[in-house]
């Protein structure tokens, strides 16, 4: 969409083709329904959350950012708000809002859409694209174009259309794509403890992913457990790691610091002061002055220390357990959810053969690319959506200057 309409403000009759039945059914579905557009950061902090080659960006952010798409928006009247860490939404909370704003600019710049119609193929003539070859209605058609963009998406949510079409388009033109995965996607644990916990939301948690042991990255922020096992902010930002490492067979454990305000020694003066000011109350109550109620018989039976005991009777050993879990809850990782639930692909189409400055192929003229279909993925927050803004916008106006 946003192509599009880069396209034709530059002047350019432009044609949007949607195989399925409405636009933007991903961004409907995206914020749980709320969008979450872009992040206010700036430029340098955008990097730091992008993989694997976050500066092939740098012409596209210099051209078209955050602070584009949000005044884009606006003018044509959506109205945004920022929330906790820069992240961007529509006023509303409804991701309905956004997308109406885009087509509405589109028609204002009058873009011919056309929903419920496949490509079938990229036509080319001495490595040069000459047009498209659709089919609508069971009919086929060949349309003649200057230029063609490819956005297409990755692989999740294949129920909103992106089912990795646009990969095999360019792969069959000869671009190589580095290996497609699911990111931004809950992770499957052994064992019933996540069962358990079910439900359950942390804030303000630490949660470390090791990898045959050792500690490979950290998250710091907000977690939920579900029935197959961990979820939300933090563990969906490790989880782009945690799959590539399954995918190489290693042992992948996640390790949850419950206390992460305070050291070994903190807590441990901590739990002694706790449990000398209680002595003669049940260990069960106390462990209420630390942890959130679901989370009580769980850690008193990995713990091994019995609820009803009486806290003067803890002993030093039964402590230091008490304390280590608190410190490092462990997880083995034995999974994903796939590509259904997956947020966004991590892989794509190479970089190495895409020109940073006009998102053109290097292989194939006139044909550019934006979006998840490159091989670029982010964390969460905005980042994702403002990737696919900003190489779109870039991708539009330079197909507008064909070569």
């Amino acid at each position: 969409m946003l192509a599009a309409i880069s396209a034709a403000k530059e002047g350019a009759t432009v044609l949007l083709i949607e195989k399925m039945s409405r636009e933007g059914r991903k961004m409907l579905i995206s914020g749980k329904g709320r969008c979450n557009i872009t992040n206010t950061a700036y430029q340098s902090e955008f990097y730091k959350k992008i993989y694997p080659k976050p500066k092939f960006l740098k012409h596209a952010f210099s051209l078209f950012f955050s602070k584009e798409i949000i005044n884009l928006l606006e003018e044509n009247g959506l109205k945004t708000k920022e929330e906790r860490g820069g992240r961007v939404f529509p006023k509303s909370d409804k991701a309905k809002d956004v997308i109406d704003t885009l087509l509405k600019i589109l028609k204002k710049y009058r873009v011919d859409i056309q929903t419920g119609t496949k490509l079938i193929e990229i036509l080319t003539e001495n490595k040069t694209v000459k047009g498209i070859k659709i089919k609508q209605n069971e009919q086929e058609q060949v349309i003649y174009l200057k230029s063609v963009i490819l956005a297409t998406g990755g692989k999740s949510y294949p129920a909103t259309g992106s089912t990795g079409d646009g990969s095999a388009f360019a792969e069959k033109l000869g671009h190589r794509i580095t290996k497609l995965q699911p990111a931004l996607v809950p992770l499957k644990t052994e064992g019933n403890i996540a069962e358990k916990l079910q439900g359950l939301s942390l804030k303000n948690v630490n949660a470390i992913l090791r990898l045959n042991g050792k500690k490979v990255k950290e998250e710091f922020g907000e977690m939920l457990f579900a029935h197959f096992g961990l979820t939300g902010p933090i563990i969906l930002t490790l989880s782009r790691f945690a799959v590539e490492a399954l995918d190489k067979k290693l042992s992948v454990e996640i390790s949850l610091d419950l206390k992460p305000a305070l050291d070994e020694q903190k807590l441990d003066a901590r739990l002694q002061r706790e449990l000398n000011e209680n002595g003669k109350k049940q260990f069960g109550n106390v462990l209420k002055n630390l942890l959130p109620s679901k989370l009580i018989p769980v850690i008193a039976e990995l713990s091994e220390i019995d609820l009803h005991k009486e806290c003067n009777q803890v002993s030093g050993k039964e402590r230091k357990r008490l304390r280590i879990l608190l410190k490092d809850l462990r997880f083995k990782i034995k999974g994903h959810r796939g590509y259904k639930e997956a947020i966004i692909t991590a892989g794509g189409i190479d970089t190495n053969e895409i020109e940073g400055k006009t998102m053109m192929s290097k292989l194939v003229k006139n044909l550019y690319f934006a979006g998840e279909i490159i091989d670029l993925d982010a964390e969460t927050g905005g980042y994702n959506f403002q990737i696919a803004f900003s190489t779109g916008w870039l991708a539009g106006k330079s197909a507008v200057v064909v070569k």
